[in-house]
């Protein structure tokens, strides 16, 4: 059983850090393991940061807008409740009582819930960190007080969230949930924009499997407008939940956004901290378009991809519903192949089994599929060749006979194309291969941008 560090009577937090053989562990802030030790580390690391008054109303400057933020709080349990399978009910006394205009009415005695696989099976008197959010914001569902770790006396928390919109909650019911604004609902000022918004107006829609594409579309969006002689297009990254959950943790969106390439970017789903935070992919779409004023959006996961081997058991299945949503809301989908000359696995090289499964299986409605044409000097490179060529096209064709009968296109791609890649202001990487590692890889992701911009110049009546 995970141990908490516990208060003592006489207020002084001791260990209870006893193994199952009776030598001590070193309690919870000796290094232990397990989301128990997490949370320590939390509190240790990220949450340092804090030099505001704790429990205090954080600044905002006039271009802040809510993102994904928490409440926190720590609390002694004083009460051990109802237990299932996983989960333990807890009573606790919070050391500070929720937000409240009038503090002599604000509760200080909450209910917990502790996930023991995660966080271990909290005993009356231990000290936690909580995420209060949903019982700072008064929700009903789920009200409870998450239990995210153990707590010391000196732990120092965030200020409050300054007091806002935002009701949505983004990785729900988790210990770290997270309270957001969202574009499409009530209170959000775009929300009767949105309230009865159902077309895309013919907006191209990138849809790829893996993040390590996204710098590379944009990449190649930017070459064709300057090889016509157009204004960059507005790109928006709409970011779904089958990775990384926080956009914050992708480097290249930062770096896009810093520089320019990326002028917005909507999390949708479980996903959270982006320019605009959406319910469903839909409503991310349609954000992009009646909000964000996109020329173009890339569609991907966060970071994070995660496979199993099998046909079915990966998170990019989602590409293929992508698709669907894009097209049922009158976009036009561009499906970007995720194409490897170097991956050691036989079923990723070539047009990865991903593509073909999500494309091929899932995607219901018709997509554009470009498909890379190389010169000569391109499919000389290391890992390219005439064989992975043929190969990519051979496979990209199967997708035309198909029930969504995908437009299979072959877009030409060049030393110029090669030289605008290795001009991203983000790193090139993709399961660990460089641009100059597996150049395919890279390429066909930006022909698929290439192919998109060029459609944003399309009369929408014929697109």
């Amino acid at each position: 059983m995970t141990r908490f560090r516990r208060r003592s009577a006489g207020g002084v937090p001791r260990d209870d850090g006893a193994g199952p053989d009776g030598a001590s562990t070193g309690g919870p802030e000796a290094g232990s393991t397990g989301f128990a030790g997490i949370g320590t580390n939390l509190v240790a690391g990220s949450l340092s940061w804090v030099t505001t008054a704790p429990n205090q109303p954080q600044p905002r400057t006039p271009h802040d807008t809510p993102t994904g933020h928490v409440t926190w709080r720590t609390g002694t349990v004083t009460a051990r409740g109802a237990t299932w399978t996983g989960a333990r009910e807890v009573t606790l006394r919070l050391d500070t009582p929720l937000p409240s205009r009038d503090l002599t009415t604000a509760p200080w005695e909450v209910r917990g819930l502790a996930y023991t696989t995660l966080v271990g099976d909290p005993d009356v008197g231990d000290l936690l960190l909580l995420n209060v959010s949903a019982l700072a914001r008064g929700l009903g569902t789920g009200g409870y007080a998450l239990v995210v770790g153990p707590a010391g006396d000196a732990t120092a928390l965030p200020a409050d969230p300054h007091a806002g919109p935002g009701h949505l909650v983004k990785a729900r019911y988790t210990p770290l949930q997270a309270m957001v604004l969202g574009v499409d609902e009530q209170e959000s000022t775009h929300h009767d924009t949105l309230r009865d918004a159902d077309d895309l107006a013919g907006l191209p829609v990138v849809v790829a499997d893996l993040h390590s594409a996204l710098p590379a579309v944009v990449a190649g969006a930017r070459h064709a407008a300057d090889q016509a002689g157009r204004p960059h297009p507005r790109v928006a990254y709409v970011m779904t939940d089958g990775g990384a959950l926080p956009a914050a943790f992708s480097r290249t969106v930062a770096t896009l956004r810093d520089t320019g390439w990326l002028d917005t970017t909507v999390t949708v789903g479980q996903a959270f901290g982006g320019d605009l935070e959406a319910v469903t992919v839909h409503t991310g779409l349609l954000a992009a378009r009646h909000v964000a004023g996109a020329d173009l959006v890339v569609l991907t996961q966060g970071p994070g991809n995660l496979g199993t081997g099998t046909r079915w058991g990966f998170s990019g299945v989602a590409a293929g519903e992508a698709v669907n949503a894009a097209a049922t809301l009158g976009g036009r989908p561009v499906a970007s192949l995720r194409v490897s000359g170097a991956d050691p696995r036989d079923r990723h090289r070539g047009v990865s089994h991903h593509s073909l499964t999500a494309y091929g299986r899932v995607a219901l409605a018709a997509a554009d599929v470009p498909v890379p044409a190389p010169t000569g000097d391109l499919e000389a490179l290391p890992t390219w060749g005439a064989e992975l060529t043929r190969q990519v096209r051979d496979q990209a064709a199967t997708l035309a006979d198909t029930p969504a009968h995908h437009r299979v296109l072959d877009v030409p791609a060049d030393a110029a194309l090669l030289d605008a890649l290795r001009g991203s202001p983000a790193r090139l990487s993709t399961m660990g291969r460089s641009l100059d590692g597996d150049p395919a890889s890279f390429v066909a992701a930006a022909v698929a941008g290439m192919l998109a911009e060029r459609r944003t110049h399309e009369d929408p009546a014929t697109r």
